[in-house]
Order: C-alpha cells, then structure tokens, then sequence
C-alpha cells in the first residue's frame, strides 16, 4: 500500500509540475510584461502634437524592453483613426482629443478602456520677436494678419473654433490645415503671420517662434487618450506601452514638454 501511495504521490506531483509549466506559458503571453516576455515590433499612432514627447518616450520604452522596437506613425488624430478603422496595420491609438479616439472604439477597433494621459491648450504662434505685435485673438481679425488654422476635423482646429468663439471674434484664416504640425510650419516658413497651434508644438520650436498666450484657450484644452488596439499583432507589447505612457516616467518627458497632467 505506501508502495502505491508513493507512486500515486509521484504522478500527482509530475501532472501539477506539467500543470504549472502550461500554465506559466499562458500567462506569459497573455501579461507579456509582468512575464518578462514583451518583445518585437510596436507600431503606435499618435497625433502629430506628440512627436517629440512619444519619440523620447519610444526610445525610453525599447531601453527598457529589450527585444522591442516601436515605430510611429504622427498625423492628425482624424485621419489616423479613419486608417485604423479602415484595416492599417497598428497596436496603439494616442489621439488629441475624445472624439477621434471615440470613432475607433464606437467601431470596435480598441482593446480595453481608453485612458486619458494628458491634456494640451492652445497658444498663438507668430514669427521671432512678433513683428505684428500679436496679443490676442481680436489681432488676428486685422486685415493686413495672414493667420493659419487647422481644419475643424482635427482636434487643434476644433479647439481652435471654440477658443474663437469664446472670444467672440471671426477668423479668417487663409489657409486650413490637415495637423497641427502643418499650421505651425507656415508660420516658421513665413507664409502667415500666425497660427493658432498647442503650447507644446510652440515649445519644440522656440528657436523659429514665439508663444502668445492668450485667455480664451482655457476654454479649449484637449484631452489626449491612448488606448491598445483589437486587432494588434503585437497585444502584449501595445498592452506594455500603453502602460509606460501612462507611468510616471512618461509623465514627466510629456509635462517636460508642456503638457498638463489629466
């Protein structure tokens, strides 16, 4: 009888070792990072505002992932969910507003809940040394001001008519544009003389323009939120890097940029 009891108290020990190896794999693949095991390529799109922050962030998260490479793809936050909603390839979606976040997961495109990781308000970008002596909205309705705006589709323009509106002024602007990026540029470029951008685009490129603050953009700050993808290839990985933009290390990169914390 020990003899059997023994050799029953062996297999019953091998099945729970088996057991146990089985079920570390399932768990490895299925946290990924809490494993030890998030690895290869993540490719994340995030609205153009977030360039400089998620580039530095990106490079933060390969060095401490090693094994994974993470790729973006920057534009205006509409468009980039109208590609994902039409098949494109992507883990993450960090949108500049709640809106275009929305449309992905209105159409089942997202995985989880999205979370807001920060917020961003709008200033006025003109030229060194503001050579048209900008101080405000009313200054961008003079006619001899050349002003760019971004298109109302994309959450800078759709700030920036509610910041107008607040100020109860008509901008026309001589050229709309797709992403913030864009506007920016035409002041940079000198094609206009200003341009209703974020506070963090007009922080990156201090050396070509000036910020104008102005109060009406309190009434248009956006809310930024991530959310990991349905449809992702790399599902741990998008998991793993929605939650070091959400930790503190990336807080500080985005309000070291002049993002505001949520």
């Amino acid at each position: 009888m020990r003899t059997l009891r023994a050799v029953a108290a062996g297999l019953a020990a091998l099945i729970a070792v088996g057991l146990a190896g089985c079920g570390g794999d399932s768990t490895g693949n299925d946290t990924g990072d809490k494993a030890g095991t998030v690895t290869g390529p993540i490719t994340v799109f995030a609205a153009a505002s977030l360039t400089e922050s998620f580039t530095t962030i990106g490079k933060r998260f390969e060095a401490a992932h090693p094994g994974t490479t993470v790729t973006f793809n920057f534009a205006g936050s509409s468009a980039l969910a109208t590609q994902i909603n039409e098949g494109a390839p992507a883990d993450v979606f960090a949108a500049a507003s709640p809106k275009n976040l929305a449309v992905v997961v209105d159409a089942g495109n997202s995985e989880g809940r999205p979370a807001t990781f920060v917020r961003n308000q709008l200033v006025i970008a003109v030229a060194k040394g503001n050579p048209k002596g900008v101080a405000g909205l009313a200054d961008l309705t003079k006619p001899d001001l050349k002003a760019a705006l971004c298109a109302e589709a994309v959450p800078c323009g759709a700030a920036a008519k509610a910041a107008i509106e607040a100020a109860g002024v008509r901008v026309t602007p001589v050229t709309l544009e797709q992403d913030v990026k864009a506007a920016l540029s035409k002041v940079k470029l000198g094609e206009v003389d200003a341009a209703l951008v974020y506070r963090t685009d007009a922080k990156a490129a201090a050396a070509d323009v000036d910020a104008v603050e102005f109060p009406e953009s309190a009434k248009a700050i956006n809310d930024y939120p991530i959310v990991a993808l349905k449809n992702a290839k790399n599902g741990a990985g998008a998991q793993a890097f929605v939650a070091y933009v959400l930790s503190a290390d990336a807080t500080k990169v985005l309000t070291g940029a002049g993002f505001q914390a949520p």
